[in-house]
C-alpha cells in the first residue's frame, strides 16, 4: 500500500526542505526520534529510499527529489481545499486579495470600488506580502486572488490575466549624474546601489532594505539608493526625483492571478472587474489571458 497521509507528507517535506532532522523536528514541534521513525516508515511503505543519511549530512535521493517537487504541490492543494471549504461555509464570506504595497499600478482603488457594486460581493481583505510568498498564498489557499508582477513572480500552475504592461524606469535624485539622460541601458546602472525588499528572492542588490514606497522615495532623495521600477509605480514620486526610461530592462507585466481550485463565483467576478477596469484605463476593449485561452478564465 503506497497511499500517502498528509501528516507523513508534511513530515517528509520539512526534512527535505531543511535537510536536517533536528531543524525539521523543531519546525514541526515534534521529537526528532519520532520524526526519524515516521520517515523510515514512509520509505518502507513506498519501497524506495527518499533520503541519503550520513553522520554529517542529509541529502535527497532521486525519489526524494520527485516527492519534494510533487508533494509540495499536493499538500498545498489539500490545504487549499480545506481553507476554501471553511471559507464557503462562513456567513461573513471574504475575498482575500494579496498584493505588494504600491504594486497595483494605480488600479486597485478603482477595482475595489467597482467590485463593491457587484451583486452579493463579499468584503475584500487586502493582504500584503513579499515576492517570495504572494503566489504561495494563492497556491495553499490563504489568499483567493493576487496582483502579481511577471516575470519576477512565478505564476506557474495558476490562472492569470494581464492587466497592464509597464516599462521600467530608473528613479534617481535630480542631482544624480544620470538624471539628465533621456534614456538609460541596464549597463549604465552597474555599480549603482539598489534596494532590497523583504521576502524577495536575492537578486544581487546590496542596498538598504525598504518596506514601502514612501521609505524608498526618501532613501532615493537622500542618495542612499536608486531604484528601477515599473513606470506606474514610480509615477506618484515627488518632483525632486527623476524618472529615466531603461530601454533594455524587461517590462513588468501586472496580472491578476488566482487558483483554479479557489472559490468560484466571486473570484470570477473580481477577475472580470479587474480586467474591465484595466481595459478602461488603457482605453482598450480586450484583455488577453496570460498564456491561457480566453475560455480558461471565469
Amino acid at each position: 500500500m503506497n497511499r500517502l497521509e498528509t501528516r507523513e507528507l508534511e513530515y517528509f517535506l520539512a526534512v527535505a526542505e531543511e535537510l536536517h532532522f533536528g531543524r525539521a523536528a523543531a519546525r514541526l514541534m515534534i521529537a526528532q526520534p519520532a520524526l526519524s521513525k515516521a520517515i523510515r516508515r514512509l520509505e518502507h511503505r513506498l519501497g524506495v529510499p527518499l533520503l541519503e543519511r550520513s553522520s554529517r549530512r542529509v541529502s535527497l535521493t532521486q525519489a526524494g527529489e520527485v516527492l519534494l517537487s510533487e508533494g509540495r504541490h499536493a499538500l498545498d492543494t489539500v490545504m487549499a481545499a480545506a481553507r476554501h471549504a471553511q471559507q464557503a461555509g462562513r456567513r461573513d464570506a471574504r475575498l482575500r486579495l494579496v498584493v505588494k504595497p504600491g504594486g497595483d499600478g494605480g488600479l486597485l482603488p478603482d477595482i475595489l470600488a467597482a467590485f463593491e457594486q457587484e451583486p452579493d460581493a463579499p468584503a475584500v481583505e487586502v493582504l500584503f506580502g513579499g515576492a517570495a510568498d504572494r503566489a504561495s498564498l494563492l497556491r495553499d489557499g490563504r489568499a483567493d486572488v493576487a496582483l502579481l508582477h511577471t516575470p519576477h513572480e512565478n505564476v506557474h500552475g495558476l490562472e492569470a490575466r494581464t492587466l497592464m504592461i509597464d516599462e521600467r524606469v530608473a528613479v534617481l535624485p535630480d542631482w544624480h549624474p544620470l538624471a539628465g539622460r533621456a534614456s538609460l541601458r541596464v549597463a549604465d546602472l552597474h555599480g549603482e546601489t539598489q534596494p532590497r525588499w523583504p521576502g524577495d528572492a536575492p537578486d544581487g542588490a546590496t542596498g538598504p532594505e525598504v518596506a514601502d514606497m514612501t521609505q524608498l522615495a526618501q532613501l532615493v532623495a537622500l542618495g542612499r539608493t536608486i531604484a528601477v521600477l515599473p513606470a506606474s509605480v514610480a509615477e506618484p514620486f515627488g518632483p525632486d526625483l527623476v524618472r529615466v526610461p531603461v530601454l533594455d530592462a524587461v517590462p513588468s507585466t501586472l496580472v491578476v492571478a488566482w487558483s483554479s481550485t479557489g472559490p468560484a463565483w466571486y473570484v470570477g467576478a473580481f477577475v472580470r472587474v479587474a480586467t474591465s477596469v484595466a481595459a478602461r484605463r488603457r482605453g482598450a476593449s480586450h484583455t488577453p489571458a496570460l498564456g491561457l485561452p480566453e475560455t480558461g478564465a471565469p
